[in-house]
């Protein structure tokens, strides 16, 4: 919907806004089907209106009462004997996009029949990893290597280390790898093309769901396909299983790139700075140009959305400023008080919470590793199971905890009744935190909070995030300023 952003900017900027389009692939791409017996045949066909269709003998197998199967119901196939025959029709490297961190990790084992058999690039794949080794202890050790370096194969997502996720992309892009098992992440956030991708599902995890993927997520993956310079065509293979829809992925590669739609949420972050430097009125007036009221006065009737009352934007702006208001952050006029303007330097996730366990006194001031803790229990957002057995959590820190989770509940209940996002505060990944500051091994604080080590990597540095905030605050809250300051250092 390149034409409706354009038509927007041109109604915000007063100017004529042109819409340059380029619709051609660098590299071709051809799509390609794997069969149970190891064969590959073309996934698709043109029709005469230009749309792809199943190959004819796609169509064949997918309408037998009982097609061969590459593996049994929940297993993964066996990846070694697909990249086997990938090298057989120089289809190498490849990048596998499968459904799960715990896939990409177990397809590794699956590969022990790809001991590839020149000497010569083994020989340079070893000297590379052993030089990029050199640079971290945890790439050193890591125990992924052996794969790496006897089969040629890796495994990247979000649960991993940057330092090893930096690794496997180097190797990928200097040609060392025949393949990387990756999360659908990597489509998005990562450039290592390869000569051919490869999928097994047609959806994806979106969180909370598993949903078809779209045309843009699908084209994300596809991009890979093809190095510029090294390949005239690209290629993308479809396995068969349980989790792929033939007849929707044939589909997909038809398919135009989705619409770009606002994603603008209103939260008290957005609301405390806005009102920073302007007043309530005025805030509308931003809102009013915003793309996502764009859309909304396109969606619907001129008369409906050009009424206040039915301006979601607005409404949710006017939600949270009576919620401020209530708390005492906001004046009955809509300008910060003393309070809201302290608040407002706190640009992270959950700042009413996190601001109002300063004013109540629950925050540690003292001890930086504590403070680390306490604001950790806000910025974790991924499930972990049970949370901690409390017997194992040293008594100071459980009862830090216990104190800020309890002496903020009210006030969390109060919100989740206005419907406002609240995440539970849990005390397994806090506890973690000053485990590792203290000096523990990572992966033995990471094992210990039951979190992967690419989750605490991240936990570490957005509670690093967090406590920059705090840090800031040093004219109200200087002793816990100084704090959040030792914390940074003793976490990161």
């Amino acid at each position: 919907n390149a034409d409706e952003i354009a038509r927007w900017l041109q109604a915000v900027r007063g100017r004529e806004c042109r819409v340059v389009k380029e619709t051609r692939r660098p590299v071709p791409l051809f799509p390609l089907f794997l069969h149970p017996s190891g064969k590959l045949y073309p996934l698709v066909t043109p029709s005469q209106n230009g749309k792809s269709r199943l190959h004819k003998k796609i169509r064949s197998f997918l309408n037998m009462p009982r097609a061969p199967r590459l593996s049994a119901p929940g297993k993964l196939p066996p990846f070694g004997d697909i990249i086997r025959v990938l090298r057989k029709y120089n289809l190498l490297p490849a990048v596998f996009f499968l459904k799960s961190r715990a896939d990409c990790d177990a397809a590794l084992n699956l590969c022990e029949t790809n001991f590839f058999p020149d000497a010569d690039r083994r020989l340079d794949l070893s000297l590379r990893m052993g030089e990029l080794a050199e640079q971290s202890d945890h790439v050193a050790r890591h125990r992924q290597r052996w794969q790496v370096e006897n089969l040629a194969v890796g495994a990247h997502h979000s649960g991993q280390l940057p330092a090893w996720k930096i690794v496997i992309e180097t190797l990928m892009t200097e040609g060392l790898l025949d393949a990387v098992f990756a999360t659908s992440t990597v489509a998005a956030g990562v450039n290592f093309p390869a000569r051919t991708i490869v999928f097994l599902n047609s959806d994806r995890f979106n969180g909370k769901e598993f949903m078809p993927l779209s045309p843009t997520e699908f084209h994300q993956m596809t991009g890979r396909a093809g190095r510029r310079g090294m390949d005239r065509i690209g290629f993308a293979l479809a396995v068969p299983g349980k989790f792929l829809d033939a007849p929707y992925v044939a589909r997909l590669f038809d398919m135009p790139p989705s619409d770009v739609d606002s994603r603008i949420q209103i939260n008290f972050s957005m609301v405390l700075n806005l009102l920073l430097s302007h007043t309530p009125d005025q805030v509308e007036d931003l809102l009013k140009l915003s793309f996502a009221r764009f859309q909304e006065k396109a969606a619907g009737s001129h008369a409906l959305t050009e009424s206040r009352e039915n301006d979601r934007l607005w409404d949710e702006f006017l939600h949270h400023l009576s919620f401020l208001k209530k708390l005492g952050y906001v004046t009955r006029d809509g300008a910060l008080t003393e309070t809201g303007e302290w608040a407002a330097m706190l640009r992270v996730d959950q700042p009413i919470l996190i601001a109002e366990g300063f004013r109540r006194g629950l925050f540690p001031q003292s001890d930086p590793a504590l403070l680390a803790a306490a604001i950790a229990m806000f910025v974790f957002d991924r499930e972990t199971g049970e949370d901690a057995d409390r017997r194992l959590v040293p008594e100071a820190l459980l009862d830090t905890l216990v104190r800020v989770g309890e002496g903020l509940h009210p006030l969390a209940k109060e919100m989740k009744q206005e419907k406002f996002p609240v995440r539970p505060l849990l005390i397994k990944p806090a506890a973690i935190v000053p485990a590792w500051g203290a000096g523990r091994p990572w992966e033995t604080a990471a094992a210990r909070g039951g979190v992967e080590v690419g989750d605490f990597s991240m936990l570490v540095l957005r509670t690093a995030d967090n406590l920059r905030h705090v840090r800031a605050l040093k004219k109200v809250f200087p002793d816990a300023a100084a704090a959040a300051a030792a914390a940074i250092e003793l976490i990161m």
